[in-house]
This record gives structure tokens, C-alpha cells and sequence, in this order.
């Protein structure tokens, strides 16, 4: 299993790789600290996967993603983001992303996001697999939708409860719920399952 790791941080960097490199099943092959040497490598080297942080310099992570599904290159790239960035993981997934993962992840989750793109699985794993028309469909109401589109241009509850005109705590009440209904625990991850379940046009 091949890997190309991009991130401009040597000792995050570093750290991902050795994480990678102990499983024994992967083979990192090389890495990058900025987009144009991300894309470079990709291009020679045609990995598997790559791991591309979104906040890299002279490229960032969409725009790598972009590039090489734009070139029809087989690598998938997983998307390493903040937890928090739904605007970024949405961007991704819109440009072909095989997924993301929260920077703080451990270990073993950067293992098993590597295995599952390279198998064509969901990243994050435990996303499961898209279901299909009528199967597991949600229900989300107008308020649900408003918040979840809210996300995927990148808005807080604030911004979200003064556009709204609804009190902050209230958003936050129907924000629960959205959770509750996709499953996820946070914005990036209703973000991905969103599209994952084509809830996000």
C-alpha cells in the first residue's frame, strides 16, 4: 500500500509517517511540505493514497485534490483538517476527495483511513457505506437543512442564529438534532455525511 504524506509541520509530519510505517502494511513513499511538492510526487509516483493537509503552503489541500482528479490520476486523497473546518471537508469531497480525517486522529485511524481509501471504503471508516435511494433515508426538517447548509459554507451557530433570527441556544437545539439523525458528532463529520448521503446539492 502506497502513501504520499503532505504537511508543512516536519514534526506532525514525521510523526504521521512513523505511525504509518510501524503497521507494516503500508509504504510511504514520500513527503512533501508544501502543495507543489505534494502534487510533484503524486504525479511521479502514483500512490495509492495520499494524505494532504488542507493548510499547505503555494497549494492548499483542495486545490491538490482538484489537480489530481482533474488529471484522472487513481491515488485517493484523504483530507487531513481541523475538526471544525465543514466548509473545507465539503470543498474536498466536491472535488473528489476519497475523504477526511481530523488531524488529531490516532494512530490506528490513519492507519484504517489509508486501508479504507485504498479499498474504495468510506474515510472515515466508521462512516459505513452510502446507502442506496430509500435505504436509511433521514428525514431533516427546513430548519435541519438551513443549519447543514449553513456548515458547508463554513458558519457558526452565531452567524447562524443571527441570520435565522432564532437565539443562539435555539440553533444549537436543532444542531443536537441534525447530530442525532446523521450520527456524527460534529460539523465536519455532518458535513461529510451529508454528502455522503447526497442530502447537500
Amino acid at each position: 500500500m502506497t502513501v504520499v504524506v503532505a504537511d508543512e509541520h516536519p514534526a506532525y509530519r514525521e510523526g504521521v509517517v512513523r505511525g504509518l510505517r510501524v503497521d507494516g502494511r503500508i509504504d510511504v513513499r514520500a513527503e512533501a511540505e508544501d502543495g507543489v511538492a505534494a502534487l510533484a510526487a503524486i504525479r511521479e509516483l502514483v500512490p495509492h493514497v495520499a494524505l494532504i493537509d488542507y493548510r499547505l503552503p503555494k497549494l492548499d489541500g483542495v486545490a491538490v485534490i482538484h489537480a489530481v482528479v482533474g488529471a484522472g490520476l487513481p491515488t485517493r486523497v484523504v483530507l487531513l483538517s481541523a475538526a471544525t473546518d465543514a466548509a473545507v471537508v465539503y470543498r474536498a469531497l466536491r472535488e473528489g476527495a476519497a475523504g477526511h480525517l481530523a488531524k488529531d486522529a490516532k494512530r490506528p485511524e490513519f492507519v484504517e483511513a489509508v486501508l479504507a481509501a485504498a479499498e474504495g471504503r468510506p474515510v472515515p471508516p466508521e462512516a459505513g457505506p452510502r446507502p442506496s435511494a430509500g435505504e436509511d433515508a433521514v428525514d431533516l426538517s427546513e430548519r435541519e437543512r438551513q443549519v447543514l447548509r449553513g456548515f458547508a459554507e463554513g458558519k457558526g451557530i452565531p452567524q447562524l442564529a443571527a441570520e435565522s433570527r432564532l437565539a443562539a441556544s435555539t440553533v444549537k437545539t436543532i444542531t443536537q438534532r441534525l447530530y442525532e439523525k446523521l450520527g456524527v458528532p460534529d460539523r465536519a463529520a455532518a458535513v461529510a455525511e451529508a454528502v455522503r448521503r447526497g442530502l447537500l446539492d
